[in-house]
């Protein structure tokens, strides 16, 4: 189509790099593939976080890997903005100097 499109993101392995290196090769994949990727960006990146995470486990349990990761994600769609983070990873976006409130933190304190 005629929209432009890019896609960023960071992962942040926790007990090896298995799990980040995992995420950077295939959720950019399962974000392109997905049905909705044109209508609903948002549930597009939410449900290629979640298959990403049950590939990995499935390649970990067959492989005994023991790493995790967190992660974050940017996708521009035209001029709009949707970001996908799991764990303790953050966004922040600054607009002429100032912060801008992307995001709560995932803390261990929270619910």
């Amino acid at each position: 189509d005629d929209v432009d499109r890019a896609y960023f993101a960071v992962f942040d392995g926790h007990g090896g790099v298995d799990a980040a290196n995992y995420s950077a090769t295939h959720l950019h994949v399962n974000v392109g593939l997905h049905e909705e990727i044109v209508t609903n960006p948002a549930e597009a990146l939410k449900c290629s976080f979640q298959k990403t995470d049950e590939m990995f486990l499935f390649k970990a349990k067959r492989e005994k890997l023991r790493s995790g990761t967190t992660g974050v994600s940017a996708l521009i769609v035209g001029n709009k903005l949707h970001i996908a983070w799991l764990g303790d990873s953050q966004v922040m976006l600054v607009q002429q100097g100032k912060a801008v409130t992307l995001m709560e933190p995932h803390k261990p304190e929270r619910e």
